[in-house]
């Protein structure tokens, strides 16, 4: 039976929430118990075998807290702030092919459309810093601003390139045109430009920055500012901030997997496209939980000054070099 298409939409959409819903769950538990890893001690392991059941009792506590609304905010901003930070990526998950026949829409301009909708997240952390009025608020929300202003340069410079070699905004047609052996991914089509494994690194970097990962975690920066732009939230006001962190490198680091490393291509011709997918994403999810236990936090002026100096020239040379080698050969 044929399901019609108003309800296989909302099938794909049901799946989507709770696909990311738990992800966000146990990628909490991968990134405590790989920091216990990375810290030599043991991580979560109370709650339930190898403390699997410690992102339930953690949803559970959050849920049955109160939600407080400090006196003198903007009470509607401050409510709507993390609603805001979690829509825009449930919205962009649904382009994502996840395989050559499962995603929830397959439009011609999926890449433009992910990137249209991502920018509302900076919206997002600013609303949250400023309608709390909290000087540790406001100052980390200034800093996620000026930060990610910073990096979606580089970052739309790297798409601009990858856009050029593909002829196309799908991301359908970007998988389909990586298909073969594994020097077809884009990251080794060095023939087309030579820094291609560079280009994919000056997008991972930029991927970090623009989901507030450490190195680059200026949203919170416990260290300095509290909780930063989160300070004044409790019970799910923080945990839907939480979710939305998550959900974004989901996100990221899927959009990474199609546009480098193939997407649901095998690079041995066995076992489905979604299990190829799956574990191209949840290696580069893996590389984020490592980076982040590994290098501490940057100072905020050397953050600005690796994208202003470094990543935006390097991003707008591959663009040049990738015109003049596609013109030439």
């Amino acid at each position: 039976m044929t399901v019609p298409e108003p309800y296989r939409l909302i099938l794909y959409l049901a799946g989507i929430l709770g696909f990311v819903g738990l992800n966000a769950a146990y990628l909490v538990w991968v990134e405590r118990k790989g920091a216990g890893r990375f810290q030599r001690r043991p991580g979560p392991t109370e709650a339930g075998p190898a403390g699997l059941l410690q992102p339930i009792a953690d949803a559970l506590k959050l849920m049955s807290k109160q939600l407080l609304v400090p006196a003198g905010v903007d009470r509607t901003l401050f409510r709507v702030a993390p609603l805001l930070m979690m829509s825009p990526v449930l919205i962009s998950l649904a382009v994502i092919p996840w395989s050559e026949s499962l995603a929830a829409r397959n439009i011609n301009v999926g890449l433009l459309m992910i990137f249209a909708f991502g920018s509302i997240n900076v919206m997002a952390v600013m609303l949250g810093g400023w309608s709390s009025r909290n000087k540790y608020a406001i100052i980390s929300a200034a800093r996620v601003v000026s930060q990610n202003v910073a990096y979606e340069i580089p970052m739309l410079l790297v798409i601009v390139t990858m856009i050029m070699v593909t002829g196309t905004m799908d991301l359908n047609e970007i998988v389909r045109q990586q298909e073969g052996f594994i020097w077809n991914w884009n990251i080794f089509r060095v023939w087309v430009n030579p820094l291609m494994p560079l280009t994919f690194l000056v997008f991972f970097t930029c991927m970090l920055a623009e989901t507030n990962r450490a190195p680059f975690d200026m949203a919170e920066a416990e260290s300095e500012l509290v909780a930063g732009a989160y300070t004044e939230y409790s019970s799910m006001g923080f945990g839907v901030f939480f979710m939305a962190e998550y959900a974004n490198i989901l996100l990221g680091c899927a959009l990474g997997t199609v546009l480098f490393l193939g997407g649901w291509q095998s690079p041995i011709g066995i076992l489905p496209g979604v299990f190829w997918f799956l574990a191209k994403m949840y290696f580069l999810i893996f590389t984020v939980v490592w980076i982040r236990w590994t290098f501490p936090r940057t100072q905020f002026y050397g953050l600005l000054n690796l994208s202003w100096k470094i990543l935006i020239p390097l991003s707008l040379f591959t663009l040049i070099l990738t015109s003049a080698m596609m013109k030439l050969f």
